[in-house]
């Protein structure tokens, strides 16, 4: 027995000597394979950083938001978005270098309607858009990096449609009107039924925990548009001037807890503060003009104040022009080219400036639901920028680069339709791509703008002159001049 209890023993002293090197081994050979592992990814991220595509716009007056002004700042864009805002800023190899050396840059233009800027239809983009549009170049031109087409809102990309489209369905389109009562019975009815469905739904949510039986509610007259709309999932958009019409949308929206879109407008100043409570949402063109009905003894009609009332009230503003499509028509028209001056007619009523601009960029931005990509220049958000040589609101700014997704889809001296007017100075600013180990270049000296002088001690050249301001050397003698009386010396004739 004592002998098979030693035999038993030296076997397994025997086995584990021979199988903890191996353990040991195995546990050591884990982390050997990371190297290799590690070289992969390392390999992987530096092709990715030579892939990196990078545009740079630096030296410019950058509008980073209401009130707030960077002057001659850096705008580093990379791979699309906004990568980062400041001075003195490390540009990578092989960035794309816009100067804006005494110009401004603001966040691309969002008009929340438009018609022929990018196709022909709000239907399939893939088959309608025309990324060579004629009207595309003018809208870019007017600054506008991203419109609403039907109830979609696309952005202005030439010779690509990939991914042009930012979003399916900005809106809900709705009608309520005076002079349908029968209309108004019907959505606020439809209205009714799915704000039903909607408790009956979350209720079951709630109980379906606890009951998995249970049957979810059935849609009966439920409207997919209203659904989305009490979702919070798509903004309703109206049509509406009028101001029972506008008391009534806001009426409305307050029962059932929406936020309406309303397109006009035109008397909502006389029922501002009723429009802030329902936080409604306004589009407004500011030169539409509509006469005051006389025989109400009530204030209507149209108003310059119209959107700076609203904007008291904390109704947010967006503004377009009367006509939404492209017209050639006259230099300062009313259509889709002008909005900056639409938004300037906004300041002319008593708007502040800061509110102007964001009526053109930040609000109709969020109106459309795409606030978080575009209307403002902020690291993260899409890269899309107008550099102007003026301040936005001014009639004679001009768009010198418009930049969609940290690509250059306009620059004027490019194009042939306001080339001409104040071309920029070669000296002022232009385009430079860095290759690597190479600086942005400096601009030369005024020394040496007018040709290079000798050095000291140096004899100018034959054929040189001396400049205006050049003083005679020690031993030089002046060149004389011949005294009044004194005529010239005459060569002795031949023969």
């Amino acid at each position: 027995m004592r002998s098979k209890w030693y035999s038993t023993l030296l076997s397994g002293l025997l086995l584990s000597a021979f199988s903890l090197p191996t353990a040991a081994y195995a546990q050591e050979a884990a982390p050997a394979a990371k190297p290799a592992d590690g070289k992969a990814e390392e390999g992987k991220d530096k092709k990715k950083a030579d892939e990196d595509r990078w545009l740079a716009v630096t030296n410019g007056d950058v509008y980073i938001g209401p009130g707030a002004l960077l002057r001659e700042a850096t705008v580093l864009c990379k791979n699309g978005k906004i990568h980062k805002i400041g001075h003195d800023l490390d540009l990578p190899a092989d960035t794309k270098v816009i100067d804006a050396q005494g110009m401004h840059v603001y966040p691309g233009l969002v008009s929340p309607s438009s018609s022929g800027l990018v196709g022909n239809t709000a239907g399939d983009f893939a088959d309608t858009i025309d990324p060579f549009n004629r009207n595309m170049v003018l809208g870019l031109a007017a600054g506008i990096t991203t419109t609403g087409v039907g109830n979609a809102a696309v952005k202005l990309k030439r010779f690509t449609i990939k991914d042009a489209q930012v979003r399916d369905r900005a809106f809900v389109t709705m009608v309520w009107s005076g002079r349908n009562p029968q209309g108004k019975k019907g959505l606020r009815e439809k209205f009714v039924s799915t704000a039903e469905y909607l408790r009956q739904y979350r209720d079951w949510e709630e109980r379906v925990k606890r009951e998995k039986d249970l049957k979810e509610p059935a849609k009966k007259d439920v409207d997919p548009g209203i659904l989305m709309v009490l979702r919070n999932e798509a903004y309703a958009r109206f049509s509406a001037n009028d101001r029972d019409d506008l008391l009534g949308i806001a009426r409305l929206a307050q029962e059932f807890g929406f936020r309406p879109v309303i397109e006009g407008c035109t008397e909502g100043w006389t029922v501002a503060d009723e429009l802030g409570r329902a936080g409604a949402m306004a589009i407004l063109t500011i030169r539409n003009q509509s006469p005051k009905d006389e025989t109400l003894v009530r204030a209507g009609g149209s108003s310059i104040q119209n959107a700076s009332i609203l904007h008291r009230a904390g109704v947010p503003i967006a503004v377009v022009p009367g006509q939404d499509s492209v017209s050639l028509d006259g230099i300062v028209g009313r259509d889709i080219q002008h909005i900056t001056v639409e938004a300037g007619f906004a300041v002319r009523g008593e708007l502040p400036d800061d509110a102007a601009i964001a009526s053109i960029t930040t609000i109709p931005a969020r109106i459309m639901g795409i606030g978080h990509r575009v209307g403002s220049i902020e690291v993260g958000k899409d890269a899309d920028l107008i550099v102007t040589d003026g301040e936005l609101l001014h009639y004679n700014t001009h768009v010198q680069w418009a930049i969609v997704d940290g690509k250059v889809a306009y620059d004027k001296e490019k194009e042939m339709f306001f080339a001409h007017i104040r071309p920029r100075k070669k000296s002022e600013t232009s385009e430079v791509k860095l290759d690597k180990g190479e600086t942005a270049p400096k601009p030369e000296d005024a020394s040496k703008q007018d040709g290079d002088k000798p050095a000291d001690g140096e004899k100018p050249k034959e054929g040189d002159t001396p400049k205006d301001g050049d003083k005679p050397k020690e031993g030089d003698k002046p060149e004389e001049k011949p005294k009044d009386g004194d005529k010239p010396e005459e060569k002795p004739k031949q023969g």
